[in-house]
């Protein structure tokens, strides 16, 4: 497995989305989930996410529990600042400095460990303004208890006053296929010498070609996520179509062929580019750390970058 920096934290060239472990994409299963993730660990995969938030704690339990005796390997990231306790429909994005502190440490605890890798604001916060957060996390790494700071999902505005208080290591975005908004932060991610961590670079899945739409059960938010619903998600088949047509001039899969998009839009981006696909299975993670083999032409890259354009449906 290559390896490529996030500023100057050195990460495996993919990385490993542990949060369909613990909820959000049907059933989870723990065995099965730990030995996805130290299968990962086999292959090189050692850039592991997880947040506080994702199944309550759950998550960030597992993961520990993962790489326990293994620490050394993994370069463990994890995020804080959603707040579920009053029901998801009264969540709030909390980032007083208060709060930051005992976010860490309650994940400290749940992981296991003594230091957090990359510590991630989950959204832009809704109690307190970015400069008192992002200064409570620098306090943390001056106690040593995380190493870099990363954001998800800002703007170029909230990124540039957050790095004016500490040096921001990487944004973590939504970014694939068909969803392309981290690039209009590129930009100012390229002046400031900051990574780019996409999630859900398969487009939760859709673009494996592998997703029933008919068969999502309750416990599956994309049963109602508008992109997959009704119309739309009959709609959006053709992108899928149009994506495997890529993927079997290469005797490949489709998933293989989107993530190879990713990673070739690092070189006109211009910032390191390290995706996070998700997966609780074996077979489905070692599909894609093989999409690094992948080559793809400019043919392919025309064909595949017009399909943004073709997306039916909002991301939420």
């Amino acid at each position: 497995m290559d390896r490529i920096r996030l500023g100057e934290l050195e990460v495996s060239r993919q990385g490993l989305g542990c949060m369909g472990m613990s909820e959000w994409y049907g059933p989870t299963d723990w065995d099965t989930s730990i030995a996805t993730i130290q299968r990962a660990l086999e292959l090189g995969v050692s850039f592991l996410d997880t947040a506080d938030v994702y199944g309550a704690g759950h998550n960030e339990v597992l993961v520990g529990r993962a790489i326990a005796g293994r620490r050394e390997q993994v370069q463990l990231a994890t995020k804080f600042g959603i707040d579920r306790s009053g029901g998801d429909q009264a969540r709030v994005i909390r980032g007083e400095a208060g709060y930051v502190k005992r976010a860490c440490e309650s994940s400290l605890l749940r992981l296991g460990v003594e230091v957090i890798d990359l510590y991630y604001l989950h959204r832009p916060p809704q109690t307190a303004e970015i400069e008192e957060t992002v200064g409570a996390m620098a306090e943390l790494v001056a106690e040593g208890k995380v190493r870099y700071l990363g954001l998800s999902e800002v703007d170029e505005r909230l990124l540039r006053r957050a790095h004016a208080v500490h040096p921001i290591t990487a944004v973590q975005s939504e970014y694939s296929l068909w969803t392309r908004d981290a690039e209009a932060v590129a930009p100012a991610m390229r002046e400031l010498g900051i990574g780019l961590v996409p999630y859900s670079p398969l487009g939760r899945g859709f673009l494996t070609g592998a997703v029933d739409l008919t068969r999502l059960d309750d416990k599956d938010f994309r049963s109602v996520n508008p992109r997959f619903s009704g119309e739309a998600g009959k709609a959006n088949l053709a992108i899928v179509r149009a994506v495997q047509a890529v993927a079997e001039r290469h005797g490949v899969v489709a998933s293989q062929v989107a993530l190879a998009w990713v990673y070739a839009r690092s070189a006109r981006l211009g910032v390191p580019v390290v995706p996070i696909p998700g997966t609780k299975r074996v077979r489905w993670l070692e599909q894609n750390v093989a999409a690094l083999d992948v080559r793809l032409t400019e043919r392919d890259l025309a064909e595949l970058d017009a399909l943004g354009a073709q997306v039916v449906g909002a991301r939420y």
